[in-house]
């Protein structure tokens, strides 16, 4: 009988699919698990960080959507400013993948917030819709949520007359239209008028198709148009190299030629040659012992330029398996890859975070490959999944560190063996080639008791979606402590914009942190120095 009583009602090992005895702040997460629920604000970061694109194994990106929105909502009520503060913050710094859910956000505060938050929202709309294309994404939003009032018309106003006008020119030229939206359509609206910008917007309204008529035969809006003229390839030379004229400014015909790549790739951005990198291949420009080899290695071995930049490393990434893959994502087009510019990729994900000190703890990294984390793809990107993503974060801890220990976890435990020393498309393959499994996060802590592992830091990547094990993740850590004398550190980095998470909000000794948050290294480790 007492056996029955301890199966029954046992707060240091209960079975995950039931809630531990006494906390009964435990929610059921959506595979049928018993986890804890992430406060608001933690999910307004998965939200702006992660996205919905994809949504998980047991829930539809729309489900989630809707579950995000609902919780944004509840915030713009409590404290409006606080939520355009939050966008700021991480939008501004470059911690997102894509800026669409910080511009969706914002469009919401316009739309339900009070007075206070929609000033916020108006003065921080610059710093969101940094460009044109942005801008368009949150006019098709907001549109949607409601009318033009004076507090939307003043913000879009000031932000085509505060933005400095060799700026808003390269807007009106690079980024003319996108989601039914152009700069026509915003300006009518808005009605900005500048002494200083006004011969732009009159070059934004025009619909006659007729050359500009300018004054400054230098303008850029001038040499607009003589590029959509010119026919001579020389000359289109020569006006991408004196003028820095982007891709978007020529017509179609000149983007499969080499020397017009050659010429662009000159003074390209980071983010658009990593984008272009498969379109330079493909066209011939990037070949072995090529001069335009040497400038791209060049700009990705460039600290300052990728730090400026504010590019993710998620988009590094990614380049890095669509470029070592020969290949585009959606089939169109192959290549023959060049080593050192696969090599340069990888040691650009590492500079793409912020700068990681060594802790010298002894880490056991856990990731979780169950089917859960291999089943969509992570914010929109195609045959990209939340477990390739994860190893990819875990690689920067272990890069940085000299005490590691990695598993895989599903039912059971894989012993990934992953070196500091590997590449990461390596790595992505390593991960993706293994058999899937039900979930128990438990398991890392489980496993270091067993063997009597001397761990100070337990970091596991993970949907949080579980529901299978005997014991919950937090009791088998504090098992862990109890038996090792040791007062381990739990990090759980959340995979996905779920509700969700293992972590023990009560134990000081746990966090909770956002997945593929350009922070989220830095400030796992520095949680491990304490």
């Amino acid at each position: 009988m007492v056996q029955r009583f301890n199966r029954a009602f046992n707060p240091t090992s209960t079975p995950q699919s039931e809630r531990i005895p006494g906390r009964p702040e435990m929610v059921q997460n959506s595979a049928g698990g018993y986890a804890f629920a992430v406060d608001d604000w933690k999910r307004l970061e998965r939200f702006l960080i992660i996205g919905t694109e994809g949504g998980t194994y047991y829930a539809t990106q729309r489900d989630i959507t809707k579950e995000s929105c609902e919780v944004v909502l509840r915030l713009i009520k409590k404290d409006g400013v606080g939520v355009v503060n939050k966008i700021v913050e991480i939008s501004d710094a470059g911690r997102a993948y894509k800026n669409d859910p910080a511009i969706f956000v914002l469009a919401l505060c316009f739309a339900n917030g009070d007075t206070a938050a929609k000033i916020a929202a108006r003065k921080a709309l610059p710093k969101i819709c940094r460009i044109g294309t942005h801008l368009f994404h949150f006019l098709m939003y907001v549109d949607n949520l409601r009318g033009w009032g004076k507090c939307l018309r003043k913000g879009v106003r000031n932000w085509y007359n505060s933005m400095p006008v060799s700026k808003l020119e390269l807007q009106a030229v690079k980024y003319r239209q996108r989601d039914g939206w152009s700069h026509r359509d915003a300006l009518r609206l808005a009605h900005p008028q500048n002494e200083e910008r006004n011969y732009i917007y009159r070059f934004m309204t025009r619909h006659d198709g007729n050359p500009f008529e300018t004054t400054d035969a230098d303008g850029l809006l001038y040499i607009f148009d003589q590029v959509q003229r010119e026919t001579n390839k020389r000359v289109i030379i020569q006006l991408i190299l004196e003028y820095n004229l982007p891709r978007e400014v020529l017509p179609t015909q000149w983007l499969n030629d080499p020397d017009i790549w050659g010429a662009l790739l000159n003074n390209m951005p980071l983010m658009a040659m990593v984008r272009n990198l498969g379109n330079m291949s493909k066209v011939g420009l990037l070949k072995p012992f090529d001069e335009s080899v040497n400038r791209v290695i060049g700009m990705l071995e460039n600290d300052e330029m990728i730090a400026k930049s504010r590019i993710h490393p998620i988009h590094i990434l990614t380049a890095l398996m669509v470029y070592a893959a020969g290949h585009s994502a959606r089939g169109k087009g192959e290549w023959t890859p060049v080593p050192q510019v696969i090599d340069a990729l990888d040691g650009a994900f590492y500079k793409a975070f912020k700068n990681i000190e060594p802790t010298g703890k002894n880490w056991l990294i856990g990731l979780d490959v169950s089917g859960s984390m291999d089943s969509d793809e992570l914010m929109g990107i195609p045959g990209f999944t939340p477990r390739m993503a994860s190893a990819a974060m875990a690689m920067a801890t272990i890069r940085a560190e000299s005490q590691y220990m990695t598993l895989g976890f599903t039912g059971q435990l894989v012993d990934l063996a992953l070196s500091s020393k590997q590449r990461l498309d390596d790595v992505i393959r390593t991960v993706s080639g293994l058999p899937f499994g039900r979930t128990d996060c438990a398991l890392p802590m489980l496993v270091a008791t067993h063997n009597n592992l001397d761990v100070d830091v337990f970091a596991i990547y993970t949907d949080n979606e579980t529901w299978f094990g005997n014991v919950h993740p937090c009791q088998a850590l504090q098992e862990y402590r109890n038996k090792s004398g040791r007062n381990a550190k739990l990090v759980v980095v959340g995979a996905t914009s779920s509700g969700f998470t293992i972590a023990d909000p009560d134990d000081a000794g746990t966090l909770d942190v956002v997945g593929f948050d350009s922070a989220t290294p830095q400030v796992i480790a520095d949680f491990a120095r304490g």
